[in-house]
């Protein structure tokens, strides 16, 4: 159904795809850019070679870009080795992207183009030669073929800052049968509120968590603090009244409470910020019109004693106008439109004026409320009356202020969270990534750096005579080595009865949960905590397919050799160990609990002691990060058992139940000191 569902889909945009066209040209007539740079939106122009196997991020207007700029300031300091794209849908964005773009020291790090439409084919080419090891959507801007596409190339897709009211919520239920499968294809869907948490959840999304607002970590650019610095003596002696974000129906409104207003305070300025630039042109003329004198900033005119307006006719300053202005009224809340972002304004302590339609961001208008933090208005008189009160009584305008602001800082750690998934969802630093055809394979590129996909192949390694040993257990194990460095070369097999009947295929699973890449992950995540594990280095996810359809994969992982080392199991057959010693291995187990690192068979074979005294802890299959502690005594009793077990199979084992204590007393030693 789903299949059919997306098809019928994709062949109703090929069908629209005229007016879709239409629609750019039309744009055009009054912003050029809309039909520029065609050949990124049909990815006939594909983005810059550098640009491969790093993060997608996706915003869709200017209005996200903001939101995500502490997003994306953060990510290239915490993955600086990683190439960032960023990409968009409108030409306002896109120069918004491009100015940061040439404001970093370290531009090359920063790609921009258009997100290409949504046709299968389209998403499919364009994915394919970006390779991401992750997108990033911001907000709600989901598209069926570009999350189908992510999922079949094995690309993890994180939703970050998303809200879905209940207007969108019982849109996407009478679609349910393309906006289910949608959902599913994504890894990860981090939301502003819990509301909007509730209605993905109703709608089946299957990993929902509630992040919070990223709009509350605004990342104010040097740039313009530097701005509204030079503007300052301008308007020196004025009352700044800041309309942000206006939209047509509204500036009428707003210049008629102005007149009520201009005669009572000639020192009021209005600063008049349309949302759309092809509208400047349309409300100039309006105020020319309505006899009021005004000057654009777009002319780079600057206001006297006696300019009514300020037309702030001019891209990505607002926030320098935020910063001058005594209060600010938020556009689009006079009429259906539900309001642009207060939150840019309480960042500044800004006394806020609102209109009753603000469903875009009904949460922080509901905090605002509670806190009686701003002052709501429907008709130009109560405009008018609005600003009169905030003009006469100027500590109002300070309190209101200030509520905004504690509001806002009470509502921080979005970025935090955000940037927690994305470590959860990102190869780490330093993994390679190498795709050929539908197989996935990761790399330690310090440890291989010249790695294949032969490198999971046992012959390539017999054949170079670079084998030097293998285990014979239930299933063949390699010790291979590569100049100075050993690894261990497994297979994952299946085991039980179903593993007599199907040796070593599995159902298939996203990539990040197959079994050789979320060992890798928890291997390569417990290394960055110091804990005794041995290295990563490189693992294989290889699907099966039949008709295009993955039915199952196989997987192998390399891991680095911990020379001179022996299990435990072998080890107290030649010898025994300290009470000291046994005090080190609780101690050792008890560091991995503090991680919340969950063995799932924690036996004396999987536990090795090295020729410097050293414990370590193998064999990370179908282990995790587990929440809680109820499961960490179990582990405890599970090798309590492997010892007793071998204990009773050989004759010289070197372990009395006495020790057991001694590794006990470690285990809580390392707990609680």
């Amino acid at each position: 159904m789903s299949l059919l569902s997306r098809f019928c889909y994709s062949l109703l945009l090929c069908l629209l795809s005229p007016l879709l066209l239409g629609y750019l040209l039309w744009r055009s007539r009054k912003d050029s850019a809309y039909r520029r740079r065609l050949a990124e939106r049909f990815a006939f122009k594909l983005p810059a070679q550098h640009a491969r196997s790093g993060i997608v991020l996706h915003t869709v207007s200017v209005g996200e870009f903001n939101a995500a700029r502490p997003l994306i300031k953060q990510l290239l300091k915490q993955y600086p080795q990683l190439p960032l794209t960023i990409t968009c849908t409108t030409p306002t964005a896109s120069a918004a992207i491009l100015k940061l773009q040439a404001e970093q020291q370290q531009g090359h790090n920063i790609i921009h183009c258009y997100l290409p439409f949504d046709f299968p084919w389209l998403m499919r080419r364009w994915l394919a030669f970006l390779q991401p090891q992750l997108l990033i959507i911001l907000e709600t801007e989901l598209w069926p073929n570009l999350l189908a596409n992510c999922k079949a190339l094995a690309i993890p897709t994180l939703v970050v800052n998303a809200r879905l009211s209940a207007r969108s919520a019982r849109g996407y239920r009478r679609l349910s049968c393309l906006v289910k499968p949608m959902l599913q294809n994504i890894s990860q869907i981090l939301t502003q509120d819990s509301a909007s948490a509730r209605r993905f959840a109703t709608l089946a999304a299957p990993k929902v968590q509630l992040a919070g607002n990223l709009k509350y970590e605004l990342d104010v650019p040097a740039q313009s603090v530097a701005l509204a610095a030079d503007i300052k003596p301008t308007l020196q002696g004025r009352i700044v009244w800041v309309a942000a974000s206006t939209h047509a129906g509204e500036d009428e409104m707003l210049l008629q409470a102005y007149r009520q207003l201009r005669l009572q305070y000639p020192q009021l300025l209005l600063v008049l910020v349309p949302r759309h630039p092809e509208r400047f042109d349309a409300v100039a003329a309006l105020l020319q019109q309505q006899q009021l004198s005004y000057v654009r900033r777009s002319k780079s005119q600057l206001p006297d004693s006696t300019t009514a307006v300020w037309l702030a006719d001019s891209m990505g300053e607002l926030l320098s106008w935020y910063q001058l202005a005594d209060f600010v009224f938020i556009g689009g809340s006079l009429i259906e439109r539900g309001g642009h972002n207060p939150l840019e304004a309480m960042v500044f302590a800004k006394a806020v004026i609102s209109g009753p339609y603000v469903f875009n961001f009904q949460q922080v208008f509901n905090l605002l409320q509670r806190q009686q933090a701003y002052l709501a208005v429907r008709t130009s008189d109560d405009i008018a009356r609005a600003v009169q009160q905030l003009v006469d009584q100027p500590e109002l305008a300070q309190q209101l202020g200030s509520k905004g602001l504690a509001l806002y800082q009470q509502q921080q750690g979005a970025l935090a969270r955000t940037m927690g998934e994305v470590g959860q969802l990102l190869p780490l630093a330093g993994i390679a990534r190498l795709q050929q055809g539908s197989a996935v394979a990761w790399f330690d590129a310090a440890f291989f750096p010249n790695a294949g996909l032969h490198y999971f192949q046992p012959q390539y390694w017999q054949q170079q005579g670079l084998v030097s040993g293998q285990s014979t257990g239930r299933n063949t194990v390699w010790f291979v080595r590569q100049d100075d460095k050993q690894a261990v070369l497994r297979h994952y097999y299946r085991g039980g009865l179903i593993g007599k009947i199907n040796k070593d295929c599995f159902w298939p699973v996203p990539l990040r949960q197959s079994r050789a890449m979320a060992e890798y992950a928890l291997l390569w995540q417990m290394q960055s905590w110091g804990l005794p594990v041995p290295r990563p280095c490189a693992a294989l996810y290889q699907p099966r397919r039949l008709l295009g359809i993955t039915w199952a994969y196989r997987a192998d992982i390399l891991i680095e050799r911990i020379e001179g080392a022996t299990d435990l199991a072998q080890l107290l057959q030649q010898q025994s160990l300290s009470a000291a010693q046994w005090q080190q291995l609780g101690s050792m187990i008890a560091r991995f609990h503090q991680h919340s690192v969950y063995h799932s068979d924690l036996n004396c074979h999987n536990i090795l002691l090295d020729k410097q005294g050293k414990f370590w802890l193998i064999d990370f299959d179908k282990c995790a990060l587990r929440a809680g502690n109820d499961w960490q005594q179990a582990t405890l009793a599970r090798l309590l058992r492997s010892l007793q077990k071998e204990r009773g199979l050989h004759n010289s084992f070197s372990w009395q139940p006495q020790l057991w204590s001694a590794l006990l007393h470690g285990y809580q030693q390392q707990l609680t000191g």
